[in-house]
């Protein structure tokens, strides 16, 4: 049987991998779905699926109705200032749910709708993207390997010319300067956004700038991983003066100098933009775990994957894409609201990854 799946922001960034992705899935039906009736018309049509112009803000149980998806996957961000209407109106309509939401308290919330999930026998979850379903997936698979995990310290380098949205921008902006908390030496520290400028060595990129970024994993991987004493994740800009610049932004909105960044997040993502020949179409992710093995003694590997060709943003996707096989081929019982882990495995996300120009290496 046929099955519904509808996409919020299906012609945007991230909507539009994971449409192009299921648009040839059998037994999926796709509606695009966005704010602009062109857009979304016009993308529809080059993927043979339907399309509905709708604003979640405004009439989404109307269009819910007449649409009837088995599926929502809810790529209209940034989460950061979202409710939960949306997920809510899924679960009244009886239809699965799924968000690549990276703001740590939505996704580390969205539990409080398990009863109501449940009761109506559907699938919510949230972050359904490289935080937090990827690097529990990594940690899931190697922790293993050592007698004691302690600390896992990993990144996200973003490739200057893939395309970026302003939901994404928006999203990345609203931290920068701003305190959040995360596990350092087993104590709850707080750290502030986009500070602790340092440069990390990727494979196959070379040196890129990072600092702090507020995840859902900080608030999530204390209690999933009780034995780890530090959790460090951080983001870069590939032009080092870019995100050098970003830094000292920081630190202004971090004083109360300027107001907070993203709202300026159009005239930053359009600055940013005269800067693309001076980067590359490559993105990369790390995540060194560290420990104690066997013998008691200190042991680490760190887990490397590079995107090529500006593939980077199927890496984000790849979860909701899926979740949405997973469901429809009904190789996933699970029923209620729950963050994104333990519903993917490092080898399900690997194999997704399989047919683009996406390596993937371990290091000691």
């Amino acid at each position: 049987m046929t099955q519904r799946v509808l996409i919020l922001g299906g012609y945007g960034n991230f909507g539009s991998f994971i449409a192009k992705s299921l648009s040839a899935e059998p037994g999926i039906k796709l509606i695009i779905a966005g704010r602009s009736a062109e857009k979304a018309q016009n993308f529809a049509a080059s993927l043979n699926a339907e399309w509905a112009a709708m604003d979640i803000h405004q009439n989404l149980d109307q269009s819910l109705a007449q649409i009837r998806p088995d599926i929502v996957i809810h790529t209209s961000g940034p989460f950061q200032r979202q409710s939960y209407d949306v997920a809510e109106t899924c679960i009244r309509h009886g239809c699965h749910y799924i968000d690549l939401a990276d703001a740590r308290e939505f996704v580390a919330n969205v539990g409080m709708l398990d009863i109501t999930a449940r009761a109506a026998k559907v699938l919510v979850v949230s972050g359904a993207s490289s935080v937090p379903c990827l690097t529990a997936a990594v940690i899931d698979e190697y922790q293993t390997q050592f007698h004691a995990l302690e600390s896992v310290d990993y990144a996200i380098a973003t490739a200057q010319q893939t395309n970026r949205g302003l939901a994404t921008t928006r999203a990345v902006l609203s931290y920068a300067g701003k305190p959040f908390t995360t596990l350092i030496n087993g104590v709850m520290k707080t750290v502030y956004g986009w500070q602790n400028l340092h440069f990390h060595h990727f494979p196959g990129l070379g040196w890129r700038p990072l600092g702090n970024c507020n995840v859902p994993d900080l608030a999530l991987f204390p209690a999933r991983y009780p034995n780890l004493k530090t959790i460090r994740f951080y983001a870069g800009l590939e032009v080092p003066f870019e995100h050098i610049g970003l830094w000292l932004l920081s630190w202004l909105a971090r004083l109360g100098i300027i107001p907070p960044l993203d709202k300026f997040a159009s005239l930053l993502l359009n600055f940013s933009r005269l800067f693309d020949s001076l980067g590359s179409d490559r993105s990369g992710f790390y995540m060194k775990l560290s420990g104690q093995d066997a013998d008691n003694q200190s042991k680490s590997i760190t887990f490397n994957l590079t995107a090529k060709d500006g593939f980077g943003p199927y890496i984000p996707c790849m979860p909701a894409i899926l979740l949405a096989r997973k469901l429809i081929h009904g190789d996933i019982t699970t029923r209620g609201a729950q963050p994104c882990l333990g519903l993917i495995t490092l080898a399900d996300y690997l194999d997704g990854l399989a047919p683009y120009p996406i390596t993937w290496h371990l290091s000691a």
